[in-house]
């Protein structure tokens, strides 16, 4: 699949009669070498994420792809970018095979290398670029990457965001850059400093190549810039918690019987989980050893069971709000509103009054393949397993404010918190508090943690406390920078109540919205243009 590469030259000729302009940086490193840097550079990129947490990797593998892949032919550049994709994608989406076979697993992986490789061939496209203006090859770098992934997030149905080097940077300094711009500003700075290393190491050959001297003097200006960009990250402003209202919380992590795609198969059996756990709560709260909350979550499909068509699950949630004494935000499934469809919701259950049907948040984004089957008779041809997903979940059409009484929620269910806009049209629309309604149980507890990293780099973004309650783990409360508290383990029942601090304002991300990413997205698409017109010249 990777092509062969044209020889090296040492000038790049523009049309006329215009001298040779010398090559600033190195050319191609040979084939073989390029191939182990692209396969290195998806290993370091992996190691940056949750559950391993390896955030400073992440520049080093950009680094790495950057290099492979540098005055490449387009198959050559496209080629290793895929290897660098599938050695992220496939480990990394280990935990989609775990309950529904290896063709799920095999088909997003490589589909997620797809646009990795399409990285490598933009990359490769610029190179006359970068030769021609090498002070720049860190900003080529960035946009480039936020244009893969935006391109990704939304593409074919709806995208699939997972993976962005933003969500990498849960402990990192540059996490801090999400209030400014979200996360296409931390995947673009993430992106600089991985340019700027492999700058450093271009121009340090380069000195070392012409006169054999002063090699360090460019290898450490860059590396200082490296680290003055991650410790610049510290210096932005965070929301501030000084002052503000506060409102108490309390997570019900019920658990499954059996972690799988069975637990469809044992609904009444989690909802009781969940049902017993709050009223093992309400009990702790009668004998004062626990805070009375103000607010119960529980999370996505605790209550598979339709309760406004079921008395008897309607009744057993009233049971567990009635003891407890407040709302409950319940993740069911309802029927509806067509024959034969369904709907994933956030449900608000008052004590003593029982669903209040004003506020119910419909899921905007159900995953393709999971939730709803697009093209499914061609999709049947590849595989019958689609079959197993019967009802197509229909989308909600209005953002996820829940007006709970003591505090208005931003809520989105499980991987919609991966998408900027759902996240943001919550606060936008008066979110005081993010809440994110998952269940990981046909998962494992890498899925759990990667997407608990989303929560906290949302909580920075917009400056709201955050919190995400799963079936099975993990779950957790997040402070508007960033920081986890009350995190629980995975497949094991949990009850966890904290004092969350509510803050007032929105911060920069969330009033430009789209815009940084479209910005960015613009340049990456005028330095393709500007590499094709000085290709053309060259040819000329």
């Amino acid at each position: 699949m990777i092509a062969s590469d044209p020889p090296v030259t040492t000038v790049d000729r523009a049309a006329g009669s215009h001298p040779p302009t010398p090559v600033p940086v190195a050319g191609p490193v040979r084939l073989p070498v390029a191939v182990v840097m692209a396969v290195a550079a998806g290993l370091a990129l992996l190691l940056a994420f949750p559950p391993y947490g390896w955030w400073p990797l992440a520049p080093v593998g950009v680094a790495l792809l950057a290099a492979a892949t540098h005055r490449r032919r387009l198959r050559a550049g496209a080629g290793l970018g895929f290897l660098a994709g599938l050695t992220l994608f496939a480990p990394m989406l280990a935990w989609t095979n775990l309950h529904t076979g290896y063709l799920p697993w095999v088909l997003l992986s490589l589909l997620q290398a797809a646009y990795v490789a399409l990285l490598g061939a933009a990359t490769a496209w610029v190179s006359p670029l970068v030769d021609r203006f090498p002070a720049g090859w860190p900003a080529v770098t960035g946009v480039l990457w936020v244009g893969q992934e935006a391109l990704r997030d939304r593409t074919p149905f709806g995208g699939f965001p997972w993976g962005r080097l933003a969500f990498g940077q849960d402990e990192s300094p540059l996490l801090r850059l999400a209030a400014v711009g979200g996360a296409p500003l931390v995947t673009f700075a993430v992106a600089v400093a991985g340019g700027l290393l492999v700058t450093g190491v271009w121009w340090a050959a380069r000195a070392r190549r012409v006169d054999g001297r002063g090699w360090w003097v460019p290898a450490a200006g860059c590396a200082a810039t490296v680290v003055l960009l991650l410790a610049g990250g510290l210096l932005v402003p965070v929301a501030t918690t000084r002052d503000a209202t506060s409102v108490t919380v309390a997570i019900v992590q019920g658990n499954v019987p059996r972690l799988g795609l069975d637990f469809n198969a044992q609904r009444q059996a989690v909802l009781d989980n969940h049902v017993d756990a709050t009223i093992a709560l309400a009990a702790e709260v009668a004998a004062g050893a626990r805070p009375r909350p103000d607010l119960v979550v529980w999370p996505e499909n605790s209550s598979d069971i339709d309760p406004l068509r079921n008395a008897s699950a309607g009744a057993r949630i009233s049971a567990a709000a009635d003891a407890v004494g407040v709302p409950i935000l319940v993740g069911a499934v309802l029927f509806g509103p067509q024959q034969g469809q369904v709907r994933n919701a956030g449900l608000l259950w008052r004590p003593g009054s029982g669903p209040d049907l004003e506020q119910l948040y419909i899921k905007r984004h159900p995953v393709p393949f999971a939730e709803y089957v697009p093209l499914r008779r061609i999709a049947r041809m590849v595989s019958d397993q689609v079959d197993r997903v019967r009802a197509d979940f229909v989308a909600g059409t209005e953002a996820g404010v829940v007006h709970s009484g003591p505090v208005v929620l931003g809520d989105v269910i499980c991987f919609e918190v991966a998408y900027d806009g759902l996240v943001r049209d919550t606060v936008v629309g008066g979110a005081q508090l993010l809440v994110v309604q998952t269940n990981n149980a046909t998962f494992d507890e890498a899925e759990a943690r990667q997407q608990l990293a989303m929560v906290r780099l949302r909580a920075v973004e917009h400056g709201r406390a955050a919190l995400m309650a799963s079936t099975v783990g993990v779950s957790g409360f997040v402070a508007p920078d960033g920081r986890v508290s009350d995190a629980t383990g995975f497949n094991t029942r949990a009850v966890v109540v904290r004092q969350l601090q509510l803050t007032e304002g929105r911060t920069l991300a969330t009033r430009v919205g789209v815009l940084p990413e479209v910005v960015l997205a613009g340049l990456a698409v005028a330095a393709l243009a500007g590499a094709a017109v000085l290709r053309r010249r060259r040819d000329g």
